[in-house]
């Protein structure tokens, strides 16, 4: 049987999709004078600002289990990406992570908020570690939680490697489409035993990916570095993966918080999409680092 088959859930849950309504509904902010549009989702009213990023093939509702927990305590700001949900995309064909930090700095300031913490899962954390090292001082957050991190394939000798998956990304999108992505996505994404619920999440997620913001992404996966970056940061850092990543493995979350000497940390059962799959654990990891 093929790993992440579903048994039963082949879309989500009516309760899970009226708590996204009801609770983590988008909302729409033009954060420039030329109609720049940042989706995003917002939970919780009171407390820390906790600010989160997703990956590469996800979107801000993909948080909403992780969100669920965290929003009794703080407010919790997830978005989507530029060139995913309502999100205008950003105007050049290869964006860098310092790209996407400039977008999300003038959300939150259209928001008129500064963060206390911003957790950035897989290409979001590439995304966060840009955020780092360029964003104004006064919009810095206390720290960073960086889960299962892309570590981007831009760094000198890693050229004939950026090639390949950035072809391979491409022709998948071509050959299968978005529909085809989201099918197989749970497979990548999620351990095996990771339940019928998670793997409809998954999908629901993935289906709702835009070909052109998703390329968009890939430019940033192949052609930047994350090592850059974090050289440059000042915030403290925390590393965690998913205990059975086979995406970002937890050998290579590992030494990258080895590099520069971050505290890491497991999430047990999980795989690459540990906040979906293992919500409550993510949750409290994120919390721990608020509070460290």
């Amino acid at each position: 049987m093929e790993q992440n088959t579903p048994h039963r859930a082949l879309d989500p849950g009516a309760d899970l999709l009226a708590a996204l309504d009801n609770h983590f509904a988008a909302r729409t902010v033009m954060v420039d004078a030329q109609g720049t549009r940042v989706s995003c989702r917002v939970g919780g009213a009171r407390g820390p600002v906790i600010v989160l990023l997703h990956g590469i093939s996800s979107g801000a509702a993909s948080w909403l289990p992780c969100a669920s927990l965290l929003a009794a305590g703080a407010r919790v700001i997830a978005w989507d990406a530029p060139g995913y949900g309502d999100s205008t995309p950003l105007p050049m064909s290869a964006p860098t992570a310092q790209d996407y930090a400039a977008r999300l700095e003038q959300l939150l300031a259209a928001l008129q908020v500064s963060p206390d913490l911003i957790v950035g899962h897989s290409l979001g954390a590439l995304m966060a570690a840009g955020y780092a090292a360029h964003a104004a001082s006064d919009m810095q957050p206390a720290g960073f939680l960086l889960l299962s991190p892309a570590l981007g394939y831009g760094a000198p000798g890693n050229e004939t490697k950026s090639r390949e998956v950035s072809a391979q990304r491409l022709e998948a999108l071509d050959t299968l489409g978005v529909d085809g992505l989201a099918q197989r996505g749970p497979t990548r994404l999620l351990s095996p035993a990771a339940t019928p619920d998670a793997q409809a999440w998954v999908r629901w997620n993935m289906r709702r990916l835009h070909p052109d913001g998703y390329r968009q992404a890939v430019a940033l996966l192949c052609g930047d570095d994350i090592d850059e970056y974090l050289a440059d940061a000042s915030r403290p850092m925390h590393v965690g993966c998913g205990a059975q990543d086979v995406v970002t493995t937890p050998a290579a979350s590992s030494a990258l918080a080895g590099r520069f000497q971050f505290p890491f940390h497991l999430i047990a059962d999980a795989g690459h999409a540990c906040y979906i799959e293992q919500p409550q654990a993510v949750a409290q990891r994120v919390c721990a680092t608020l509070h460290d």
